[in-house]
């Protein structure tokens, strides 16, 4: 029972230290706020004003009834460009795709010889370039066979895909960038925060005045575990109401109330990252390159970025071994798809595995830092 006190009122004294921390407080509530916000809503993978250009050759009905077809919000007006202007057009990065409509393009379509367009792309802009090369091949499609005998022409039944999107109907980038952009900075604060609290201790001298009273170095690490993984839990849950949902209009299918409760198991796992690598780093810039090291892997190979399946083998087997990886899968399962306990159970096994690896980790090193001092 005096062990349990001593880790409360130690971590009541971490809320009260981190509160009068304007700087820890700032990144906190920036990092889910706007650095949520921000890329969710503006950093679009879907095809938006994409800029063309064309070269028309042809100058026919049919050359600008295919010009008039590229439209916002897919396309920006089209700008018609000499053929010398071409390549300066797109070395320069002023147009993504350039179409040559060449001469005698329609008459060659009305007596059925098939005339090709020719499509450049710029590819440096890799999500706009293999989305709008399909949607500007279908509409020159379309607009061709309307021109030509009065309708589209629609593929063969037997051949004809019916595509239904479940979870994300209107594939709106906002919706999966909104969640993923929250568990990426959960991943700096969980470590920044937690390393940063001990350094801080340690720099101040502040670290010195605990070991002289009677207690262990277990009831310390415990307080500071506990009273940050609140700070940045209670963050994450406003983050993911008012901003995620509020104000980027995500729908979250599943229960709040297990999300949270995978979050505080996480925190528990990165914190104990953050506090063994307190114990490695000897000032604060070395603990700001430390965690550099670590978070960049955790949040860009953990699945949150790009499919984790998509990934080498190799590097697959190695992030298994990370909490981020499995959180992932957790938050995916529970926010979109709405599962519940029984699919993310084993999930949440392993973040606790982790975490407890880690958490012995940090205490062996922690305990012999202390002795280190008290000796």
């Amino acid at each position: 029972m005096r062990r349990l006190k001593n880790i409360y009122h130690l971590g009541i004294k971490e809320l009260i230290s981190a509160r009068y921390d304007k700087a820890l407080m700032l990144l906190v509530v920036y990092g889910l706020t706007v650095l949520v916000y921000v890329p969710a809503a503006n950093g679009l993978m879907e095809l938006r004003n994409a800029s063309v250009a064309i070269v028309d050759e042809d100058r026919s009905p049919l050359s600008r009834r295919i010009a008039d077809a590229l439209r916002p919000p897919l396309f920006l007006p089209p700008r018609f460009i000499a053929p010398a202007a071409m390549d300066q057009g797109l070395d320069s990065a002023s147009y993504t795709f350039v179409i040559d409509i060449p001469p005698n393009f329609e008459r060659d379509a009305q007596r059925g010889r098939a005339p090709a367009l020719q499509l450049t792309i710029d590819a440096t802009a890799m999500s706009h370039a293999g989305i709008g090369a399909g949607f500007i091949e279908r509409i020159v499609q379309d607009e061709v066979a309307v021109f030509l005998y009065g309708h589209r022409v629609e593929p063969p039944e037997a051949a004809k895909l019916v595509v239904r999107a479940k979870f994300n109907p209107n594939l709106h980038d906002s919706w999966y960038l909104g969640v993923m952009m929250v568990l990426n900075v959960i991943n700096m604060l969980s470590v920044v925060t937690t390393g940063a609290a001990l350094i801080r201790e340690r720099e101040r001298g502040t670290l010195d005045h605990l070991l002289v009273m009677p207690l262990s170095a277990f009831e310390i690490m415990v307080a500071k575990l506990w009273a940050n993984a609140a700070v940045v839990a209670t963050a994450v849950f406003f983050s993911l109401l008012l901003v995620v949902h509020g104000v980027l209009g995500v729908p979250l299918q599943g229960s709040m109330a297990l999300f949270m409760a995978a979050t505080v198991l996480y925190l528990f796992s990165a914190n104990s990252i953050g506090i063994f690598l307190a114990t490695v780093a000897r000032s604060m810039p070395q603990m700001g390159l430390l965690t550099i090291l670590v978070i960049f892997p955790m949040s860009t190979l953990s699945g949150n970025t790009t499919p984790f399946e998509s990934m080498p083998e190799t590097v697959q087997q190695i992030m298994r071994f990370s909490p981020s990886t499995h959180y992932v899968g957790i938050a995916q399962a529970v926010l979109y798809r709405g599962a519940g306990l029984e699919f993310v159970w084993r999930d949440l096994a392993a973040v606790a595995g982790i975490g407890l690896v880690f958490f012995l980790g940090a205490l062996m090193r922690f305990r012999r830092a202390v002795a280190l001092a008290q000796g």
